[in-house]
C-alpha cells in the first residue's frame, strides 16, 4: 500500500471535537492533517439558509456557563459573532395543556446533560448560527482539513502510526487523535488491540428527527411564550419537543414570520407533515407551512450508562502505553457542543505533551 502522505498528527473526525483538537495542535505548532469520511465538515453541526431564515439540521447554541466554545470562537476572531438567549423559560405538553418548567428543566429532560445551575442560565449562539464556528475552525485549518477521506484502519508504524485510507491509499503520523462516535473509535481502536476500548461500542446513540417548518406570523393563533416546550412522556401524539426559533436567537426568521423546529420519533411518515399536523393543533397555527426541512440523525445523542466514565478512563490508561494517541467527542466527555469542543482540546494538549 502507498502511502501518500505524512503528517505529525492526523485528527480523525471533523466533528467540532476533531476541528477544536486541530485548532489546538496547530496553536502548540505541530503539523496537523484531519482525516473526515463526509464530504463536509461539521459532524451534526449543520446550518443552512433559506428566504431570509436560519436553519439548524443539529445543535443551535451552547451552554451560557460554558467558557470554552466563547473562547475558541475569541482565538478565532468571530467572538464578536456570539448572540445571547432572547427567550427564556419552557414549558411542558402534558396532553392537555401546557404547564410552565422551571429553569433549564426543558434541557434535563432533552438529554442534555450539565449541572443544573449551568442549565439554569441559557445558552448562546452565533449570529450566523452554529456553522460560524466551524467555518471559522476550517477556514484557519486550511488545506489541512480533507473531507472525503475515510479511516479504514489503523496499524502501528516505525514512527508511530499509519493509517489506511477509503481507495488504497495511507497517512503516516507519529500521534492520532479519533474524534468520532464511540462506535467507530471502538472499531479502529480494535485494530491495535486496544481490548477496552470494546466498551466504548456499547454506547448507544438515540435516534432523532429535527423538523423546521417557517410560517407568516399571521398564521400562528396565539403568542409563542419562552423558548418551546417538550411533551410528558404521557402526551400522545409523535412531537417530543418543540423549539420557537425564531424567539430563542434574534436573526433566525425574517420579520412579520415565525420558525419552529419539532423533535419527533424517526417514521416512514413525512416529517414535515406529522409535525405540521401535531403542531397546527397545539399552537392554533392556520394554513400550510411556506416549507419544512428534516434532518434525520440515525445516531443522534448519546446515551450514556452510569459506568461510561471509568470505561473511558481505563480506555485512556491503555492508550497511555501506545505511541500518542487520544480519544475525544461526545461519545467520551459529554454530548453538548462546549463539551466536544473542551474534549478535542484536552485531547491536543494531552498529545502534544507526549510528543514532547
Amino acid at each position: 500500500m502507498a502511502v501518500t502522505a505524512v503528517t505529525t498528527v492526523a485528527v480523525v473526525g471533523a466533528g467540532i471535537a476533531g476541528l477544536a483538537a486541530a485548532w489546538g495542535l496547530e496553536q502548540a505548532g505541530v503539523a496537523v492533517t484531519v482525516l473526515e469520511s463526509e464530504r463536509r465538515p461539521g459532524g451534526v453541526i449543520v446550518t443552512e439558509r433559506r428566504d431570509g431564515f436560519l436553519v439548524e439540521g443539529g445543535p443551535d447554541g451552547f451552554l451560557a456557563a460554558a467558557p470554552d466554545l466563547p473562547a475558541l470562537a475569541r482565538e478565532l476572531g468571530v467572538g464578536d459573532r456570539l448572540v445571547d438567549q432572547l427567550a427564556r423559560g419552557a414549558t411542558v405538553w402534558t396532553g392537555s395543556r401546557f404547564e410552565a418548567l422551571a429553569e433549564g428543566r426543558a434541557a434535563a429532560l432533552l438529554g442534555i446533560e450539565a449541572r443544573g445551575e449551568d442549565l439554569g442560565a441559557g445558552f448562546r449562539s452565533f449570529d450566523g448560527g452554529m456553522a460560524v464556528i466551524v467555518e471559522a475552525l476550517v477556514a484557519r485549518l486550511g488545506r489541512a482539513t480533507r473531507t472525503a477521506a475515510g479511516v479504514t484502519g489503523i496499524g502501528p508504524s516505525a514512527r508511530g502510526y499509519r493509517l489506511a485510507l477509503t481507495g488504497g491509499s495511507a497517512v503516516d503520523a507519529d500521534g492520532v487523535i479519533l474524534a468520532l462516535p464511540a462506535f467507530a473509535a471502538a472499531r479502529l481502536l480494535a485494530t491495535l488491540g486496544v481490548s477496552p476500548a470494546r466498551a466504548l461500542g456499547e454506547v448507544v446513540y438515540q435516534p432523532s428527527v429535527a423538523v423546521s417548518l417557517a410560517y407568516r406570523g399571521d398564521q400562528l393563533g396565539r403568542p409563542l411564550e419562552g423558548t418551546g416546550f417538550v411533551a410528558a412522556a404521557t402526551a400522545p401524539g409523535v412531537v417530543r419537543a418543540c423549539t420557537y426559533a425564531s424567539a430563542k436567537y434574534s436573526g433566525r426568521a425574517p420579520a412579520g414570520h415565525v420558525l419552529l423546529r419539532a423533535f419527533i420519533a424517526p417514521s416512514d411518515d413525512e416529517p414535515g407533515v406529522l409535525a405540521h399536523a401535531e403542531l397546527a393543533s397545539l399552537l392554533g397555527i392556520a394554513g400550510a407551512p411556506l416549507w419544512t426541512r428534516a434532518f434525520r440523525w440515525p445516531r443522534g445523542l448519546p446515551r450514556y450508562e452510569a459506568h461510561h466514565a471509568a470505561r473511558v478512563a481505563r480506555v485512556r490508561e491503555r492508550l497511555a502505553r501506545l505511541a500518542p494517541i487520544a480519544i475525544a467527542g461526545a461519545g467520551c466527555d459529554g454530548a453538548g457542543v462546549s463539551a466536544c469542543v473542551r474534549s478535542g482540546r484536552e485531547a491536543a494538549r494531552e498529545v502534544v505533551r507526549r510528543l514532547g
